[in-house]
């Protein structure tokens, strides 16, 4: 049952970042989809770093795994938003900004799980 609660609470307070964030990048940015990509390579990195966390310190594992991975990043970050996104880039006939789009997001959110993976190898 606790699992379930920071799972919960994680998931508000990560949905809540999304929205936030979501509307601080269109106020700036044209194209909706640079928040999306923002959260989504940002989320990645996060959530490779909170299981390097998990794995090299003597910290909650529950903590780390239910509020922050699975709750707050898991609803901060989206593939639903991007899936939209890239849609409506092909139905609004904007092709090659839709395949760039995929393709940043594939190749850069991978690079940013591996940097949060392994970030403080990187550092020293």
């Amino acid at each position: 049952m606790t699992n379930l609660i920071l799972v919960a609470l994680g998931g508000a307070f990560g949905a809540s970042l999304r929205y936030l964030t979501s509307l601080l990048f269109k106020y700036f940015f044209y194209h909706s989809f640079i928040g999306t990509l923002f959260v989504n390579v940002l989320g990645c990195f996060l959530i490779g770093y909170m299981i390097n966390t998990i794995q090299s310190k003597n910290l909650s594992e529950d903590v780390i795994r239910y509020f922050f991975i699975i709750g707050l990043l898991g609803s901060y970050t989206t593939f639903s938003a991007f899936s939209f996104e890239v849609v409506d880039l092909f139905n609004n006939n904007q092709i090659f900004l839709s395949i760039i789009y995929i393709l940043l997001s594939v190749i850069i959110c991978i690079i940013g799980a591996y940097l949060g993976l392994n970030f403080e190898k990187i550092l020293n």
